[in-house]
C-alpha cells in the first residue's frame, strides 16, 4: 500500500511539474507576442502539441486560415507518400509493332539534378524500335492557378508538363572574364543572343512566348551560372531526349486503339525526391509529385485529381477544411489552419516516424532553407519554411531541452516588418518553448 501510495504521489508530482511548465511557458510565449513589434500589425497564429501527453499545450489562432506558402509541400509530401510508393515511376509504354511508344508520367527526377535517370535512358537507348512519344495524357495549364505570371523567368516557377527533363530549367554558365555562355542542355546553344543595353541586368532572360534567352553584352567579372526556365511542350521533350538520347524520338498524338501502355519503368527512389523538395523548397519536384500521384490513381496527370482524392480518402480527419490548390504553395488560394497542420504533421510522424521525418526535413542551422536559423550547440528545430511576399510560416518539430518532441505550427500573414524581423520575434517564442517545456 505504502509503494502504491508513493507511486502515486510521484506521478502526480510529475503531472503538477509538467502544468507548471506548460503555465509558464503559455505565459512566456503570450508575453512575446503582446510586446514583440513584429507581431503588432500582422495576424499570427501558432500551435503547439504534445504527443506525449496528447494535448495541445498552445493555441493562438489556430483554428484561423493563413496563406501557407511552402508550407503546402507538407501536404504534397503526405500524398505522395501514401500513393507513390517506394520509388517514382518514370515512363509508361508498350511495343506496337516495330515501335515502342511511352508518354511521361510527370517524374520530376528525370535528368534533374543527382537524381538517377539511367534506368529510362538505357531502356531507351538500348530498344531497336522507333521512339514514338504519346502527348496526350496531360490535361493542365503549365502553370498552376492563381501563380504570379511574371515570375516565368524565375527558377522557382519552372513549367508543369508530362514529361519533363532537367528540371525543366535551362542552364547558363558565365566563366570569369569571359563575354560569352554555355547552356546547358546545350539544345539552346542556338537560341541565345547578347545585348549591349543598360536595361539588361547580369541574369538571362527569356522571351515571355519563346525559347529565346537574351543576357548583357559584357565581360563578367566573376564566374556565375544562371537558371532559367524554358517553355514545354511535346515537341521540346522529343527534341530534347532526342538530343540526349542521340537517336530520334518522335510524337505520337494518340495511342493506337485496343492497346493500353501498361508496362512501367521505375527509375528514382521517392527519398531522395522528397528531401529536396522539402529541405531546398523544391517547387517543382512538388508540383510533378501531384501530377505523378494523380497517374497511379487515374490515367490522367492533373493536379486536381490528386488532391481531391487526398482530401477525400487521406486527410478527411482534418479540423479543418483546407482550401488547396497546387503543390509547391505558390498560389495565395491555399489557406490552412495551424491545427490542420500540427495534424498533418502527427499523421506523417505516425506513417514514417519522427526520426525520419527529421532526416527528410531542414535542420535548423544545418541543412536546408534553415541552415543560417535557428543555430544552437544542439538542434532543436527540424521544419518545413513557407514564405510568400508578407506571408511566412514554419511547421515541424521542436525538440525541448527536457528531452521531449512537440509538433508545431507557426503561421504568419499580412505582416509589413522585414521577414528577418518577423523570424527574431519566432525564434525568440521558440527558443523560450525549447528551455521552459
Amino acid at each position: 500500500m505504502q509503494i502504491k501510495i508513493k507511486y502515486l504521489i510521484t506521478v502526480l508530482s510529475l503531472i503538477s511539474c509538467f502544468s507548471c511548465a506548460s503555465l509558464k511557458t503559455t505565459k512566456n510565449v503570450n508575453r512575446v507576442f503582446e510586446n514583440s513589434p513584429a507581431f503588432k500589425q500582422g495576424f499570427a497564429g501558432l500551435v503547439i502539441y504534445d504527443p506525449e501527453s496528447n494535448k495541445t499545450i498552445f493555441d493562438k489562432n489556430g483554428d484561423k486560415y493563413f496563406t501557407p506558402a511552402s508550407n503546402t509541400k507538407l501536404f504534397t509530401f503526405y500524398t505522395a507518400l501514401k500513393i507513390i510508393g517506394d520509388s517514382i515511376p518514370s515512363i509508361k509504354y508498350t511495343i506496337y509493332g516495330d515501335s515502342l511508344i511511352f508518354k511521361g508520367t510527370g517524374d520530376p527526377g528525370f535528368l534533374y539534378a543527382d537524381f538517377n535517370s539511367e534506368k529510362t535512358l538505357d531502356f531507351l537507348r538500348n530498344s531497336d524500335k522507333k521512339l514514338f512519344l504519346l502527348s496526350s495524357n496531360f490535361t493542365e495549364s503549365k502553370f498552376g492557378p492563381g501563380w504570379a505570371w511574371d515570375d516565368y523567368n524565375s527558377y522557382y516557377s519552372a513549367e508543369r508538363n508530362a514529361l519533363p527533363l532537367y528540371g525543366n530549367i535551362a542552364e547558363f554558365e558565365f566563366k570569369k572574364d569571359q563575354n560569352s555562355s554555355k547552356s546547358f542542355p546545350d539544345v539552346f546553344d542556338d537560341s541565345i543572343s547578347t545585348e549591349k543595353t543598360k536595361s539588361l541586368g547580369a541574369g538571362v532572360y527569356r522571351d515571355i512566348d519563346s525559347n529565346i534567352f537574351r543576357y548583357k553584352s559584357e565581360k563578367r567579372t566573376e564566374a556565375s551560372t544562371r537558371l532559367v526556365p524554358f517553355i514545354t511542350s511535346a515537341y521540346t521533350s522529343a527534341k530534347l531526349l532526342s538530343d540526349t538520347l542521340r537517336k530520334e524520338v518522335m510524337i505520337s498524338p494518340q495511342k493506337p486503339e485496343n492497346i493500353d501502355l501498361d508496362q512501367t519503368i521505375y527509375n528514382e527512389a521517392s527519398d531522395s525526391l522528397y528531401k529536396k523538395m522539402l529541405q531546398e523548397s523544391d517547387n517543382f519536384i512538388a508540383e510533378q509529385l501531384l501530377l505523378v500521384s494523380a497517374g497511379i490513381i487515374s490515367d490522367t496527370l492533373a493536379t486536381d485529381i490528386a488532391i481531391n482524392y487526398a482530401q477525400k480518402n487521406l486527410l478527411n480527419d482534418l479540423p479543418d477544411k483546407i482550401n488547396w490548390h497546387d503543390g509547391s504553395g505558390l498560389t495565395r488560394y491555399n489557406l490552412f489552419t495551424p491545427r490542420s497542420v500540427v495534424k498533418l504533421i502527427s499523421k506523417i510522424t505516425d506513417e514514417i516516424g519522427e526520426e525520419k521525418f527529421k532526416s527528410l526535413l531542414p535542420a535548423g542551422g544545418e541543412s536546408g532553407t534553415l541552415k543560417n536559423h535557428y543555430k544552437s550547440n544542439k538542434t532543436y528545430i527540424y521544419a518545413k519554411t513557407g514564405t510568400l511576399r508578407n506571408n511566412h510560416s514554419l511547421s515541424g518539430l521542436l525538440i525541448t531541452k527536457s528531452g521531449k518532441t512537440l509538433y508545431f505550427s507557426f503561421m504568419n500573414s499580412n505582416y509589413t516588418v522585414p521577414t528577418s524581423q518577423l523570424k527574431q520575434a519566432m525564434e525568440e517564442i521558440l527558443t523560450t518553448v525549447r528551455d521552459q517545456y
